[in-house]
């Protein structure tokens, strides 16, 4: 009998290693992962004005998305910047580059669907709402009380970008600027509300997003965002 709890327990911690053990290859795999040289002149053929030092900043996005669409698993996760997802687009179209490395990081194929297909509110803002947890994760900000924006969040502004996603850091900000065209980053942080904003409008366009599924069937995704 103790020798088949023995037994048991032993399998478990195996298995639970083994599955660390890969999820760590994955993201170093994301954070290693060279974008082949075509998808960068896309980008740069788009986005003329951007350096060779702005385009590593935009795949260095590329590659903080796909560390949150990993860390979420299948849930739905918003792409909150315009520069970047253009550039996720290009790697899309790259389908033998795309496909392997979708495999290798996450798995399983991520799909992308376009704003408009999207069917519910509600699944946008679990999206960017998760998008804006997990961004703020990677780099040590507080989501509910940022002091700044995640690179994801902030490169549209930094890059400037025409028709990009803009994000102030309260809503007094957001509403200030009055073109309605920045989105609130603290508005987001907060599941009801933040004591203090102004009323910024919750259910602002938020680019795209992303969630994936195991067995190559669709999945939902929703309202003001993009999915699969």
């Amino acid at each position: 009998m103790y020798g088949f709890i023995l037994l048991a327990l032993l399998f478990i911690g195996v298995f639970i290693w083994q599955k660390q053990a890969r999820h760590k290859k994955r993201i170093k795999y994301i954070e290693n992962y060279f974008f082949h040289k075509g998808i960068r002149k896309k980008v740069s053929t788009k986005y003329p004005h951007l350096t060779d030092d702005q385009l590593d900043l935009v795949f260095n996005a590329l590659r903080d998305y796909f560390h949150s669409c990993l860390l979420a698993k299948n849930k739905i996760v918003a792409m909150p910047s315009q520069v970047v997802d253009d550039a996720w687009h290009e790697f899309i179209l790259s389908t033998r580059f795309y496909s392997m490395f979708c495999t290798k990081s996450l798995g399983r194929f991520l799909h992308h669907t376009p704003t408009e297909a999207m069917s519910s509110p509600t699944y946008a803002q679990e999206g960017i709402k998760r998008a804006w947890r997990l961004a703020c994760a990677k780099e040590g900000i507080n989501p509910k009380k940022p002091i700044t924006l995640p690179l994801l969040f902030a490169i549209d502004s930094q890059l400037n970008i025409n028709n990009g996603f803009i994000y102030q850091l309260n809503c007094i900000d957001a509403n200030n600027k009055g073109n309605g065209s920045d989105n609130c980053a603290s508005h987001i942080g907060c599941s009801s509300g933040c004591s203090g904003d102004s009323g910024a409008d919750s259910s602002s366009s938020f680019g795209s997003s992303c969630s994936g599924d195991s067995d190559g069937g669709g999945s939902d995704c929703g309202g003001g965002c993009g999915g699969d």
